[in-house]
């Protein structure tokens, strides 16, 4: 049953990888002494309320029908520690990535597991951030029983983006299919899949697309759908930037960099395009996000021999999505 458990909290956290750039994919499910699982949470944005919190606050929801809280996190980290009134005594907790142990922009989550009177939190992977981590010795000290370990392997594969962009550059590869598997045509996938990949344009440091799809597409590549910042763009071109026609809509977004080579700084790239793209491009990439739309259409499918590892896979309405390495 733990890997059960685990595996809601997989999922969830599945749901907002990537948009929680800089901050690993977390996710959190809380039970009550009883086993009744109480809510099902994710870290959903950097800045924001961890998966901990987000899972305690529904919880709260679910026992006591109070649904005014505070929404920002450490007015709400205060709250729950001044009027929880025990009703947390006994419940269980697993998160995937173990529980903060400092206070950043959001408050750390082992002191409220501990305040709470929670009874065991089971833990997927030990975080290895000297900043972060000690959560599980805390609650140990403070009584609480702590089992590390549980889907370890898929604890790591949930946070493979983070360690990268700790560390280096993390490169994932955006595309769009047809469900008979054709790139081409104007507007594949659904209003949903385009959503959550313009929130994660408004995340990255850099989308990188190719020339000729800017002249062939012309193309806006901003973050409309989502509200959010537009990303700055790297076009790779043999040429210069003023070769291409000025009125394409992408030159026209506001704020925005446009270069001709990633900028060494830049620690998360998303790539877009098509089979061209993906053929030259498939070996540098981490991670490669499929969105597969309900449709088929009269083109030709992708032309490409590859043999993708699902990592992640839901459904975003009538379409389908895959988060894959090769």
């Amino acid at each position: 049953m733990k890997e059960l458990y685990m595996q809601l909290a997989f999922d969830e956290a599945w749901k907002y990888q990537f948009l929680t750039y800089p901050n690993p994919a977390v996710g959190c499910v809380i039970l009550d002494t009883f086993g009744k699982i109480l809510s099902i949470k994710a870290h959903e944005k950097a800045g924001e309320a961890h998966a901990e919190l987000n899972a305690i606050k529904e919880a709260f929801i679910e026992l006591t029908g109070e649904r005014k809280l505070p929404k920002q996190a450490n007015a709400l980290h205060q709250f729950l520690l001044q009027n929880h009134n025990n009703i947390f005594k006994g419940a269980s907790a697993f998160v995937t990535l173990e529980p903060c142990n400092h206070q950043g922009k959001t408050p750390p989550c082992a002191e409220l597991f501990a305040t709470l009177g929670f009874e065991k939190v089971f833990i997927s992977l030990k975080d290895e951030n000297s900043k972060a981590s000690g959560g599980a010795e805390f609650l140990k000290h403070r009584g609480v029983e702590v089992e590390i370990g549980i889907s370890a392997n898929k604890g790591l594969q949930l946070i493979k983006p983070f360690l990268k962009w700790q560390k280096g550059t993390f490169k994932l590869f955006k595309l769009a299919l047809s469900m008979n598997g054709s790139p081409f045509g104007t507007i594949i996938s659904n209003e949903l899949s385009r959503t959550y990949a313009h929130k994660i344009r408004s995340v990255v440091d850099i989308l990188a697309v190719g020339g000729e799809t800017v002249r062939k597409d012309r193309p806006l590549l901003d973050s409309r759908l989502a509200q959010g910042k537009n990303p700055n763009l790297c076009i790779f071109t043999q040429k210069t930037l003023d070769s291409f026609d000025q009125t394409i809509p992408l030159f026209r977004v506001s704020n925005r960099k446009i270069f001709t080579q990633i900028p060494q700084e830049a620690k998360f790239i998303m790539y877009e395009g098509g089979q061209n793209f993906l053929q030259n491009l498939k070996a540098e990439m981490d991670m490669f996000l499929i969105f597969q739309s309900s449709k088929c259409y009269n083109e030709m499918n992708i032309q490409a021999q590859l043999h993708f590892t699902p990592l992640y896979r839901g459904f975003l309405g009538d379409d389908n999505y895959g988060i894959y390495e090769l």
